[in-house]
């Protein structure tokens, strides 16, 4: 014998099922996954403080001047050799690596914005038949908010496919 919620316009039947409140098990479920969950994070982060390395005591400043120009020498030539590197990745015009990355880069690109966007899309289509199914009358607004959702939903795939043709075409 199911009960029903005396606020829900729809009744169980054979077709449909008891309101979710309804069911008993779900609290005990929510917060079992909840605490699951949280514990989980601990440990991540537990054993991610682990792969941090610790800061560097300060040393104090060498005393002799020769001792700060050597000090000097090593931070200038760090620096030059800072300002050099992104210039020694295009040095090599027969290089494959940058086009291939940019091509592998494209791949995720439009791929994640393609498959994101078309589970969200069957998810969104999917409620709003559901709405429609329950409540008929309420048909034209849900349809109206369901091409406003699935047009921004689809905007976000464009996004994808203008960065994949930039990582493609820029490089």
């Amino acid at each position: 014998s199911s009960h029903f919620c005396s606020r829900c316009p729809v009744r169980p039947g054979p077709d449909l099922p008891a309101h979710p409140q309804s069911n008993r098990m779900n609290a005990p479920r929510s917060l079992l996954l909840t605490g699951t969950v949280l514990l989980a994070g601990a440990a991540l982060l537990s054993l991610m403080g682990s792969a941090f390395v610790a800061a560097p005591h300060q040393v104090p400043a060498p005393a002799t001047a020769a001792a700060q120009a050597q000090g000097f020498r090593t931070a200038a030539a760090l620096s030059s050799a800072a300002l050099v590197t992104p210039t020694a990745a295009h040095a090599d015009e027969g290089s494959v690596w940058i086009p291939a990355l940019s091509a592998v880069g494209a791949g995720f690109a439009i791929g994640l914005a393609a498959i994101g966007s078309g589970v969200g899309q069957g998810i969104a289509s999917g409620r709003c038949i559901d709405g429609i199914s329950r409540q008929p009358e309420v048909a034209d607004d849900l349809r109206g908010v369901l091409l406003l959702s699935l047009a921004f939903m689809e905007s976000l795939t464009i996004y994808g496919l203008v960065i994949a043709l930039v990582l493609l075409f820029a490089n």
